[in-house]
């Protein structure tokens, strides 16, 4: 007779009937968890967002700079024509601004720094090249130097980021700061 039945293999124990916990708790531990999760991804990838902005910009204004330092005489003529006093020396300052700002930003040295001219030469840019095709906000927002510009501000108060000269120089010159300090402190007491 045994025979013919099916053989359960598992031994059938003590039924548990799983705790019951409000759904709403479930919810937020779920969303607790997953708020944690994505947390500690976007730490991980902090690193992206200074990195591409600096790339970017870096790698333009060193082009923008070089064609400017090889076509002096056609920036002079240029900014002439848009009002622009001292051109020759103006177009001098910006080819340097853009090509040096631009190495520098690149490998993140002095990154705070360096993107103030830069930022400086966005403003004027605004200002001389583009101010007839303000019409609103919107005009000005879609500017390519109004994008630049915004970069150029937040690289000056974020940083260049972990991966940058600056982050490997930051703690020497931190220690050759607070040497110096120290003994400033010291002779003046």
């Amino acid at each position: 007779a045994d025979r013919d039945r099916p053989r359960n293999f598992f031994t059938p124990g003590p039924v548990v009937s799983p705790k019951k916990e409000p759904p709403l708790k479930n919810q937020t531990t779920l969303i607790g968890d997953l708020r944690q999760r994505l947390l500690t991804v976007a730490r991980r990838l902090e690193l992206i967002g200074p990195t591409l902005a600096r790339l970017t910009v870096g790698l333009v204004f060193i082009g923008t700079g070089w064609g400017k330092l090889h076509r002096l005489p056609d920036v002079t003529e240029y900014f002439r024509g848009l009002g622009i006093p001292a051109p020759g020396l103006n177009a001098h300052v910006a080819a340097a601004t853009e090509l040096l700002g631009g190495i520098l930003v690149l490998v993140g040295l002095g990154t705070r720094l360096a993107v103030l001219p830069m930022a400086f030469t966005m403003i004027i840019a605004i200002l001389t090249a583009k101010r007839a095709d303000i019409h609103g906000l919107t005009d000005l927002v879609g500017f390519e130097e109004w994008s630049y510009l915004v970069f150029f501000l937040w690289l000056a108060v974020a940083g260049a980021g972990p991966l940058s000269l600056d982050r490997l120089v930051a703690p020497r010159l931190e220690r050759l700061l607070g040497k110096n300090n120290a003994a400033r402190e010291t002779v003046v007491a």
